[in-house]
Order: structure tokens, then sequence, then C-alpha cells
């Protein structure tokens, strides 16, 4: 993009697990910059680990302003420059001391002249909302990789979920459901478990024979942890073609975040009026039938008054909304951010 007299700019990044996108928005709403980087996995609580995980943002932020003619970035320790604010959405920011010691990484980056961290989840709902202020709460549920729930009220309060695993009650998810399909596909091979068409299918998503070769793959690191991810679109096809097993995964899948959904709009005193929910994430931005079908049947019978809307905007558009908000920007800079992330 390269501009000559690009002016103030604000920075957004959505990292997630699996990606970061990063952008700098003109004051305006005008889109100045933009990049990639890799998933974001802090060691939040251990020596310098948040120090360490906002340096690997630094990539991208550099690049996302290097497009944007806004200047040097990260490195160039004389100052912010154009960057009036930066608003971090950042994944595994899930407990208040998380997100204290991530912003203070972030500010200490010196990126910009104010900053803000927020669970990326936060980005979905932003990019739900509608900038004028008609409707300023809802809930918004990601399932992606993992999944998380956040709500709000429209005076202000929140309701949100640790988010930590399994260990704060968390099910599902891209690669929770592939570690339940394998645990099923293993079972089933060895007898212990229903039939399945999972035991044949996910070995040879990785070009192996049985589960007996997937298995010592997976525990040698000859096929690495991080592509059990890919096993997730495997068991959406094989529940849409009938198979028992998977089709009770994305089942649970559905109930799982109509579960999320419910207990937040609970929380908030939200149940008795319209509220938006939505869903953001690549399995449910897939728009899978069964899985959709269930979720939005189940909650029309569980909150019927609840509206559920699928996102397909990129999550970044939600923080850099958050980053206008921040500078009170006007709402044509909103609708021009939108109109430039959404094409």
């Amino acid at each position: 993009m390269g501009l000559s007299d690009p002016g103030p700019v604000v920075l957004a990044l959505d990292a997630g697990n699996s990606k970061t996108e990063v952008v700098a928005v003109g004051l305006d709403g005008t889109l100045r910059g933009r990049s990639r980087g890799g998933g974001f996995r802090p060691a939040v609580g251990t020596a310098d680990g948040a120090e360490r995980a906002v340096a690997g943002l630094a990539a991208p932020v550099r690049a996302a302003l290097t497009d944007g003619g806004a200047g040097p970035g990260p490195g160039a320790r004389s100052g912010p420059g154009p960057v009036r604010h930066v608003t971090a959405c950042l994944a595994n920011a899930d407990l208040p001391r998380e997100e204290r010691e991530l912003a203070a990484a972030v500010a200490a980056a010196g990126w910009a002249r104010s900053t803000e961290v927020v669970n990326d989840t936060f980005a979905v709902l932003r990019a739900g909302l509608p900038d004028d202020g008609s409707v300023r709460h809802g809930i918004a549920v990601v399932c992606g990789a993992g999944v998380n729930c956040v709500g709000r009220a429209a005076d202000g309060r929140t309701h949100r979920f640790a988010a930590l695993g399994r260990a704060s009650g968390d099910w599902g998810g891209g690669a929770g459901l592939a570690e339940e399909a394998l645990w099923h596909a293993a079972r089933a091979a060895d007898g212990r478990g229903a039939p399945t068409a999972l035991a044949d299918a996910l070995p040879a998503h990785f070009g192996l024979a049985a589960m007996a070769e997937l298995i010592e793959a997976l525990h040698f690191g000859d096929v690495p942890a991080e592509r059990r991810l890919e096993l997730a679109p495997t068991v959406f096809a094989l529940a849409a073609a009938g198979d028992a097993v998977a089709g009770a995964l994305v089942d649970r899948q559905a109930d799982e975040i109509v579960a999320l959904a419910r207990v937040s709009l609970t929380r908030l005193s939200l149940l008795a009026e319209p509220t938006p929910v939505f869903l953001g994430g690549s399995v449910v931005a897939a728009w899978h039938p069964r899985l959709h079908e269930r979720v939005v049947a189940r909650l029309a019978a569980e909150a019927p008054r609840a509206e559920v809307v699928v996102l397909t905007a990129p999550p970044v558009l939600g923080a850099a909304l958050l980053a206008l908000d921040a500078v009170a920007a006007p709402p044509a800079a909103h609708a021009a951010a939108r109109r430039a992330l959404r094409a």
C-alpha cells in the first residue's frame, strides 16, 4: 500500500491459536497495512513468558506498519510515531492475570501511545455488534481450534469462562473434536469401542493403513501433534455420511455451543430480551448443516429470544473496531473499516 503520507493510524491484532492477523487502520477507517503471522500460545505466568510471546508478534506488526508507510514499528525505540492506539485481541488471555501481564508486555513494546489487551473472543463480539450503539448487548461463541464464549450486557457487565481446557470444563473445538475422534477410532480398532469409519479414515488422512500405525506415528512424533487439528473436517464428513460415532461428536459440539450461550445469557439476565448470539471460528463458519441446525434448534428451545448470527468477517475486524472505538473515531470510520476488512 505504501502511502506517502499515511497520517495517524490505529493498530489491531487478532492473535489466535493457529494464526495472527495484524492491520493498521487510519482514523478514517481506511486500511493502511495488513500482515499475518503464526499462532499465539503464550506461557503467561512463567519467567518472561508474556514478553517472549509478545516479542513473537513483532514481525507481523512491523510488516503491517511498513506496508502502510506508518514507520519502522517494533524495534525502533524512538517512539510509536503515528500509531495512536493498539488493540490486541489475544488467544489464551483467559484470566485477569494473563490479561494484565500481556497488556504490560504490549505496552512495553512501544507500538502505540495507548494499548488495550482483551481475549480474542471479544473481537468476535465487537465485529457482530452494530457501530451506531443501537444494540449494545450480545453473546459471542468461538469454535475454531478451541472453544470459548463471552457475553456483554447493555450496561457494560460481562460474563466469560476460564476457557483453560478440560480442567475448566471445556469440550470441543477443532482440536478437541480431533482428540475425541482419535480416542473413539483407537477403541473401535482394538475392539473396546463401537465400530466407526473413523478407524479407517483418520490414519488414511496421513497416508497410513491402520490406527495402530497412526498411534505409533503420533507417539514418536512422526506425525506432529499440531497436525491432529487436520482431522476435524473428517469428523464432520463422516457425520454427514451417517457414521453414528462421528455424528454423536458433532451433536455434542452443538450442545456445548448452546450450553455456553445459555449460561452467559442467564448470568447476564438476557434470556427475556432479544439478544444476538454471534458464532465465530473456523468450525462454525464452515456451516456444517448438522452442527448449525442443531445449534439453532436447541437454542430456540432453551433461549427463544436469542438470534443466531454466524460471522464470516475476519476476527481482526472486531479488533479494528475496538481500536477505532478507543480513539472515538466517527461512525463513518467504522463503516469504512468494515468495508475494507470484509472485502
